[in-house]
């Protein structure tokens, strides 16, 4: 470990609570140097949706380089970034009746969360973007500044300028109308917030805690945006890609935003990949306006479109994506109906975990202690108090229950 306490910077954060180093990885699982087996609800974060070297998608990414594709081309056209378009055109969005433009952005979703407000502010002229309590969209400065927690944004020493918080559905009591304190305050010119470019929304808040907003809140939220002329900004970059139990975190609620972007598992083979998806009349960029030296990825093109091909042609995989949630969701709730003052479930489909309402630092206590029996499972959330499941949605049955038997235990031994 020497190499890297000496030559790291102090930065690395989740190696310091998986403190052994990896050599091979498959599916859901992790081999360390030694040997040891992993299984891994960690899932790279929700980049790794279809696993570990996916034995169903290498070979294209093989065959593609061994025929020496293009590997960096700047916006170029390629074959590789042709296919990709049009898979994702015929098999994504034309079946859910949705049409947008497609705005390949630097490597990382926080690139794409940059360019979606930059083009915001450009469409409208105006500034001020909204945002929600508990939010987390990216650490780049502009990400960083619509972001809630100060975790996040206390590094950049810069204040949080041209952003007004709202609660997220159910930050305060469960029957208070977030949304209607929204709308009342755009009706308001006296308000104190400024009308707004666009607002920006995780249907499922990630880093935020795993709060998951109820569809009706989102469709109210859609419209509001549309009548007063605000853009929607989706931000489906940990919780699409199927994550949700649908393609889109959004979609089984009948929204369309403005924006969307997409990064994290879009790639569907650890690749950096990342778009912006521009609704119809919204792609005012003028030529090289918005530009970055990596925002053509074409081994992520590639393997990209041979996961849309093998999983979303139909709903299998969808369907077997929401049994495993059922899974989830059931192993789950039994741990927290034993402890039913100190713990509450959060989240919905694959993107689920349990919170501690009050002794709040006991999560990284359960993490440590999964650890120890070679599973690996993070935390997150305001005061990182939520144990947060991110495991491929590949995952084999065996697998899945052999995690939540350790995770079980975990808590066991955490709160008995």
């Amino acid at each position: 470990m020497g190499i890297f306490k000496e030559l790291e910077s102090n930065v690395r954060g989740y190696c310091r609570h998986f403190d052994v180093i990896f050599k091979r990885a498959k599916n859901a699982e992790l081999f360390d140097v030694d040997g040891n087996r992993y299984i891994d609800f960690l899932g790279g974060a929700g980049t790794l949706n279809y696993g570990h070297n996916n034995d169903k998608i290498k070979p294209a990414l093989i065959d593609y380089i061994n025929e020496d594709g293009v590997t960096h081309g700047l916006d170029m056209h390629t074959v590789a970034k042709e296919a990709f378009i049009r898979s994702f055109d015929e098999i994504i969005l034309q079946p859910r009746e949705m049409s947008y433009r497609f705005q390949f952005v630097g490597p990382t979703g926080t690139n794409a969360v940059e360019a979606a407000l930059k083009l915001a502010r450009k469409v409208t002229g105006r500034q001020h973007i909204v945002s929600f309590t508990n939010g987390f969209h990216g650490a780049t400065m502009g990400a960083a500044t619509v972001s809630a927690n100060p975790k996040w944004t206390a590094a950049s020493n810069m204040p949080q300028t041209g952003v007004t918080f709202m609660p997220y559905d159910r930050f305060h009591e469960e029957d208070w109308d977030s949304l209607a304190y929204l709308e009342s305050m755009l009706a308001d010119g006296s308000s104190g917030l400024e009308k707004p470019a666009a607002v920006i929304v995780e249907c499922i808040q990630g880093e935020g805690g795993l709060n998951a907003a109820r569809g009706e809140w989102l469709k109210e939220l859609n419209r509001i945006c549309a009548e007063n002329d605000i853009l929607l900004i989706v931000d489906d970059i940990q919780a699409g890609c199927g994550r949700s139990g649908w393609f889109f975190s959004f979609e089984k609620f009948g929204i369309k935003p403005d924006l969307i972007t997409l990064s994290k598992s879009l790639s569907a083979y650890g690749l950096p990949m990342a778009i912006v998806l521009i609704g119809e009349g919204l792609d005012v960029w003028s030529p090289g306006e918005h530009t970055g030296t990596f925002r053509g990825n074409n081994h992520a093109f590639v393997t990209a479109k041979r996961a849309l091909e093998l999983y979303w042609q139909d709903d299998a995989f969808q369907q077997e994506t929401r049994r495993k949630a059922q899974i989830l969701h059931d192993r789950f709730a039994a741990i927290v109906d034993r402890y039913p003052d100190q713990l509450q479930h959060r989240g919905r489909g694959m993107m689920q975990g349990i919170a501690f309402m009050e002794q709040r630092e006991l999560a990284a206590e359960v993490s440590k202690k999964a650890f120890e029996e070679k599973l690996i499972i993070e935390t997150s959330g305001s005061d990182d108090h939520v144990v947060k499941f991110l495991a491929p949605l590949t995952i084999e049955d065996e697998v899945l229950n052999e995690g939540l038997d350790i995770l079980d235990q975990a808590f066991a031994k955490v709160l008995d």
